[in-house]
């Protein structure tokens, strides 16, 4: 009589987290928002997304893709659960990067865990000029990093009525939809941006505190935004 093979158990569900971008360079704030989506969403990894060709941006606006990958992992490496990612590397022939591609992506390599997606305020109002944006609000769920004084309602007003599922309007901090969560991350405010680094650095002010230490050094070392 044969014995039959013990089976495996399964894979613990794992939460992880997108946070997508052009980090030219990444800073301060990204890493601030990192920190507080991972303690409130108790988050098991953060993949950080350097695009090398988003829709948005033209090539000639970017530093090179190996600066911004380099900085995003110097970044990464001091904090346990953050990934640098090449998900949106530069492939040939060149190749445009949507939202909507990457998070089916990560899906198809992670189907059984937990999918967020960070994204600023401000990004999520323009959700409706985004590529296949309803197909994207099912795909994952989502943590919006709020600014002062900014209201759920403004969110609620880019979901498409179809897309609200019946207790969107109980609780002050989400917005519950169909088929995703939309979460607002109030817990941390930064008013960093890399605009303001690349123009500190073209009037040859000092950076400090404005970006992690490594990446500061690095920035320095190459000469970037100069």
């Amino acid at each position: 009589m044969t014995t039959p093979a013990p089976q495996r158990a399964a894979a613990p569900r794992r939460s992880i987290a997108l946070f997508g971008g052009t980090f030219d360079p990444i800073h301060s704030g990204h890493i601030a928002v990192a920190q507080a989506a991972q303690r409130r969403f108790h988050l098991d990894a953060i993949h950080f997304i350097p695009s090398s060709r988003p829709p948005h941006k033209s090539q000639q606006e970017l530093t090179l893709f190996i600066h911004r990958y380099a900085m995003t992992a110097l970044a990464c490496a001091e904090h346990p659960g953050f990934l640098p990612s090449l998900a949106e590397a530069p492939a040939a022939p060149p190749h445009v990067f949507y939202s909507i591609e990457t998070v089916r992506k990560f899906r198809r390599e992670h189907p059984d865990d937990h999918l967020y997606f960070i994204i600023g305020a401000d990004q999520f109002l323009e959700f409706p000029t985004w590529k296949s944006y309803e197909q994207l609000l099912d795909s994952c769920d989502f943590i919006v990093a709020s600014r002062p004084g900014f209201r759920l309602d403004a969110l609620r007003l880019i979901v498409p009525p179809e897309k609200l599922g019946r207790s969107s309007g109980h609780d002050q901090h989400k917005i519950v939809l169909r088929k995703s969560v939309v979460h607002l991350l109030t817990t941390v405010a930064s008013h960093v941006s890399s605009t303001e680094v690349r123009e500190r650095l073209q009037r040859n002010q000092g950076i400090h505190g404005l970006v992690p230490p490594r990446v500061e050094e690095y920035i320095l070392g190459q000469a970037l935004y100069r």
